[in-house]
């Protein structure tokens, strides 16, 4: 090799290692954060799996809890996956006011479900308690299905505020910081109908709500 094609050689190389190197750093940092991306993922995840762990763990202390309560007031839908109300409350015809033969039951129920909801050991996770009142439907055809529609929704929350404000009266609390208590009307509407006199009862379902539920003081 002469000199004029050693004088080229070496600055050459030299850059082409150069060049090398820095595509092998530039790999290495890219490498680098992907590696800690991943890592940081993965640790989300876990995170994720743990908090997701503790709420069923939560939920399934709930379950067993509302599972004590008394069969003589509720019971477990399972098709529709909620707690009812068993005491028959059927109220009279276009009717708000509870019948008189339901207060005694309508009361050890209120006190039964208190008493459960206030042996769950205190979590962070919130209930709602809605009792879903409800009006029988007019015969299948009966133009009053649609225009009493309104009118439906308005009696059948009507009813569920009057058990609500009927077990205030009794002296049945919750705790406030993890209930919220909700007085609803579905009307002619509401899944489990039986499409007959027996829908203006009202149902009461208990929700476990996981997480921050923002609670307020009912007047």
């Amino acid at each position: 090799m002469n000199k004029e094609n050693r004088d080229f050689f070496w600055p050459s190389y030299v850059d082409l290692m150069t060049a090398l190197f820095l595509i092998m750093l530039v790999l290495f940092v890219l490498s680098f954060k992907m590696f800690r991306d991943k890592d940081a993922e993965n640790r989300r995840n876990i995170a994720l799996m743990q908090v997701e762990i503790q709420e069923k763990r939560k939920l399934d202390e709930i379950k067993a809890a509302l599972a004590r309560l008394d069969g003589r007031y509720f019971q477990y839908n399972e098709k529709y996956k909620r707690h009812e109300l068993l005491v028959d409350v059927l109220f009279d015809q276009s009717s708000a006011t509870i019948p008189q033969r339901s207060l005694a039951p309508l009361r050890r129920a209120g006190e039964e479900l208190s008493r459960v909801i206030n042996s769950i050991k205190k979590t962070d996770v919130k209930y709602l308690i809605v009792i879903d009142g409800r009006a029988a439907t007019f015969p299948k055809g009966d133009a009053r299905n649609i225009t009493q529609r309104e009118y439906a929704l308005e009696l059948s929350y009507k009813r569920a505020l009057a058990l609500l404000q009927f077990w205030r009266n009794a002296g049945i609390r919750f705790p406030a910081d993890r209930i919220e208590l909700i007085a609803s009307g579905s009307g002619f509407e509401g899944a489990g109908r039986t499409g007959d006199v027996r829908d203006r009862r009202f149902v009461i379902q208990v929700l476990p709500k996981v997480g921050t539920l923002e609670t307020r003081e009912e007047n």
